[in-house]
């Protein structure tokens, strides 16, 4: 399919790590690019870039209808994130606002190719060594997040399949590179106190997905005729160790490089015993060792994109290495090296 100048591409969650990427990357190509911001969102970054925005969100559905006006193709990047708190939250935002937008697809009547973002977190939570996308999903998952991902994909599956809605899935591991506020910030600051610890072997793989690798892959997307309906695993083409990971943050930012580690099975029965103990008094944070953290370092997170090199042409362009100092470099422009 190819896209046009009357084409128009709403996109959700543009105020985050992907959203901003993506309408910036549409800005480059010349395509008219909508928003739908909260009213307290900083929307500078797409003032600057002439997005044009929609004030609402994606449990308003007179918002939804006035930022689907004339649009042909839409991006949800939308998700509300987090390793903690009631299932219920991460429902009503993830699944409901899916569900709003939607409804508000098929009201509009417009929308030529929809991408969803979904996660590699649907898939359970175990060691993977070449998953590929035959293996079922999750729907019991290990926290709200993952829970709700999981139904909020089915819910366009099922509009694919019983609407034909002319959507794509994909699935992204970790994403890294500019903009990140949340992981590796994190990482930074238990790398400067010095109290990161390894769980487990070193040498176990993460998901790493660089942020432009992610943005091509939705572009290749939004113009594949064979990919429609289909559901793909995305991730950089080489994935990396923990120790890679890690090392290569504290050597970038010049910190002590960690070595010391945390035998698996110890760190997940310390992980069941504080997270039980924080649901009992109600914590609104995550204990320093949970289950998203365990899966984070823990375990083999090597997921096979092979579907989408095939269906989609993809090519993942930029290496860990690459993605990793672009990043670093980017908090130090920033102030955000703690």
């Amino acid at each position: 399919m190819e896209i046009t100048e009357q084409d128009v591409l709403l996109v959700t969650g543009a105020t985050g790590l992907v959203g901003s990427h993506l309408v910036e990357a549409a800005h480059k190509r010349g395509l008219k690019t909508r928003a739908i911001v909260r009213p307290t969102s900083d929307t500078q970054f797409l003032d600057d870039l002439g997005v044009e925005l929609v004030t609402g969100d994606l449990s308003d559905a007179e918002s939804l209808k006035a930022a689907m006006d004339g649009v042909t193709l839409v991006v949800h990047c939308a998700a509300k994130v987090g390793d903690w708190g009631p299932v219920s939250d991460y429902r009503a935002v993830n699944v409901g606002g899916v569900k709003n937008l939607l409804a508000a697809m098929e009201t509009a009547g417009t929308v030529r190719r929809m991408v969803h973002v979904s996660s590699l977190g649907v898939y359970p939570a175990k060691d993977h060594f070449g998953t590929d996308e035959t293996t079922p999903i999750s729907t019991t998952g290990i926290d709200g997040y993952t829970v709700s991902k999981a139904e909020t994909e089915q819910a366009v599956r099922q509009h694919i399949d019983e609407h034909n809605l002319p959507a794509i899935i994909l699935r992204p591991g970790f994403i890294y590179g500019p903009r990140d506020r949340t992981v590796f910030p994190r990482i930074m600051e238990r790398l400067k106190s010095k109290q990161f610890r390894y769980l487990g072997s070193r040498d176990k793989l993460i998901n790493n997905t660089y942020v432009s690798n992610l943005v091509d892959a939705i572009f290749l997307a939004l113009e594949s005729e064979e990919a429609l309906g289909e559901t793909l695993n995305i991730t950089d083409a080489r994935l990396v160790s923990k120790e890679e990971l890690v090392a290569g943050i504290a050597e970038g930012v010049g910190y002590h490089v960690p070595t010391r580690t945390v035998p698996l099975p110890i760190a997940k029965g310390l992980a069941r015993l504080l997270e039980g103990t924080y649901r009992l008094v109600g914590a609104k944070h995550a204990p320093i060792l949970s289950s998203a953290r365990i899966k984070f370092l823990g375990l083999n997170l090597d997921y096979s994109i092979e579907k989408a090199r095939r269906v989609l042409g993809y090519a993942p362009a930029v290496d860990f290495q690459e993605g990793l100092q672009n990043t670093l470099e980017w908090y130090r422009q920033h102030d955000m090296v703690p």
